[in-house]
């Protein structure tokens, strides 16, 4: 680790970026050329107190915020007045009620994943022409987006609402937290159905729609703007200075294009973490009348970004380690979808006699030898945006075990990727490299299948946490230590393994993709008439 010694030949002071995600927050200390000085993360984790509902304690967030910086500063031995600027990223499609102190009211977060607006959106889907507000917004009529999220709130608890001088994403109460400024990036702003895509502000009229105020919302700002200063106090409980900028920062999908490079037009990421939102950058906007891909702002400013913002894939593969597996992790899946048993060894025997009986010796192959698993645990976001539809697995028999239905999760995942960079491609944005950031980087088997799955060259970033490299990213530029973003990417970002396609595999997998693509459409009326989002 570094000191509070400059480097090289920069003079600049250093940065924190923190991602502040769904089940932790992380963070890295950065020094004026760009290198990693030390990192820290803190978990925290979210409820589910009804079906589709998503939420989180914003005290959990305040203790991980705080708890993170503190390690960054203590880890580094840096001088506090030497750390000039925090970059802040978080969860998209999430919101939280602000009073005019600052505080979080009802101690809620709505997040991403929640669709406890979805009778709200089927309403308001009755009144409006949906591709008027897709032509103005360049979104889907969605419950996951925060307009309606901020409707449910003024409607079911108007105790939070009427108390609310702010309703934010998740980095914009932050910063307020820290600064007492309420503001948002374009980025951020772009997912929101309040917002007009080509004008770059907020829509009277989709303000209007959702019956709420423009001025709850935020100043738009680009997102490495500085609001201002740490307040004292929070000065204080971070171990800072009251001198200590802070920037707008953004959403972690749009921290993590940036943290994966993505800083030019005609790029693809593949963001993996709880959700798993796909995104490629280009110079102009572009909008797929199919409504399977949104047109959003790049938290690079030149940029659009076109993206589906992310199917529960991280959050599926933890389901099944948590409820089938039980006692293996994420690595003992990777080995099981492998037909591995060298794990076993690590289990407690009673565990273990069972899951011999259920995995070896088997061959698990491509198409999970006729096993189909459905991503939709949060509702489905690709093939279709859909709240109703549910995870299934489809196509059991008593001679499919755990190996089989491991390896269709990681399978019915890529799937549900492809959907997406199939479409780019329809759109006129066919990249022959796709990057790949986060937590399937750890897993080599997987990044492998998704390279196979495609026919495209994968290349994984060298760290997983992306998100918080972009936001040291905006950070650094901020501060001046970068003249722009395309400089910070070349001294930050960097490549690690890249996966080649084996091409003679993917007409297996072509093969399992159709599936995959016919058991969702035939089971979509089902969804529909017998669950509510």
């Amino acid at each position: 680790l570094y000191t509070d010694k400059i480097k090289e030949n920069k003079m600049g002071k250093y940065v924190i970026g923190i991602d502040l995600g769904t089940q932790s927050l992380k963070g890295f200390l950065v020094d004026p050329n760009g290198k990693i000085v030390a990192e820290a993360s803190h978990a925290h984790d979210y409820s589910a107190p009804h079906p589709n509902w998503a939420e989180s304690k914003v005290s959990d967030y305040i203790v991980s915020f705080t708890s993170v910086i503190n390690d960054l500063v203590a880890k580094s031995g840096v001088n506090p007045e030497d750390i000039g600027t925090i970059g802040m990223d978080a969860i998209n499609d999430s919101v939280i009620a602000a009073d005019a102190d600052g505080n979080a009211v009802g101690d809620l977060c709505v997040i991403w994943m929640d669709r406890r607006a979805e009778a709200i959106t089927d309403r308001i889907k009755a009144t409006v022409d949906e591709s008027h507000v897709f032509d103005v917004t360049g979104l889907n009529l969605d419950s996951t987006h925060t307009a309606a999220k901020m409707l449910w709130i003024k409607e079911e608890r108007p105790d939070i609402f009427e108390k609310a001088k702010y309703i934010l994403n998740v980095d914009s109460y932050m910063v307020y937290w820290m600064t007492g400024v309420a503001a948002v990036d374009y980025a951020q702003a772009s997912a929101s159905m309040l917002y007009n895509v080509a004008k770059m502000d907020w829509d009277p009229e989709m303000c209007a729609l959702f019956g709420l105020d423009p001025a709850l919302l935020g100043t738009l700002q680009k997102a490495e703007n500085v609001v201002g200063t740490l307040k004292p106090d929070i000065a204080q409980r971070l171990h800072l200075t009251p001198n200590t900028k802070v920037i707008v920062g953004t959403g972690d999908e749009h921290s993590s294009c940036l943290g994966s490079g993505l800083v030019k037009s005609g790029m693809v990421c593949d963001i993996t973490g709880t959700a798993e939102p796909v995104a490629a950058t280009f110079n102009k906007p572009v909008f797929d009348k199919k409504g399977l891909v949104e047109t959003h702002h790049s938290a690079h400013s030149g940029l659009w970004l076109i993206e589906n913002p992310g199917f529960v894939s991280g959050g599926s593969t933890r389901w099944f380690i948590d409820n089938i597996l039980r006692k293996p992790g994420y690595k003992e899946m990777n080995e099981i979808a492998m037909g591995e048993t060298s794990f076993l060894g690590k289990v407690d025997p009673e565990a273990k006699e069972t899951l011999v009986n259920y995995i070896a010796p088997k061959n698990v192959a491509i198409g999970s030898n006729g096993l189909t698993f459905l991503p939709c645990m949060g509702g489905a976001m690709t093939p279709t945006w859909n709240g109703k539809a549910r995870g299934t697995f489809i196509g059991l028999t008593l001679s499919h075990g755990i190996g089989e239905m491991a390896r269709a999760v990681f399978e019915g995942i890529t799937f549900g990727l492809k959907d997406n960079v199939d479409r780019f491609a329809e759109l006129g944005i066919n990249a022959d490299t796709v990057r790949i950031v986060g937590g399937a980087t750890k897993s080599p088997f997987w990044c492998q299948m998704k390279a196979d799955a495609l026919g495209k060259r994968l290349e994984a970033t060298k760290s997983s946490e992306g998100a918080a490299i972009g936001a040291a990213m905006l950070a650094s530029v901020a501060e001046g230590n970068f003249a722009n973003l395309e400089e910070a990417a070349e001294a930050m970002v960097e490549l690690g393994a890249i996966y080649e396609p084996d091409f003679s595999k993917k007409p297996e997998y072509d093969e399992a993709y159709a599936r995959y693509l016919e058991c969702y459409t035939t089971l979509e009326p089902f969804f529909n008439k017998y669950y509510k989002a």
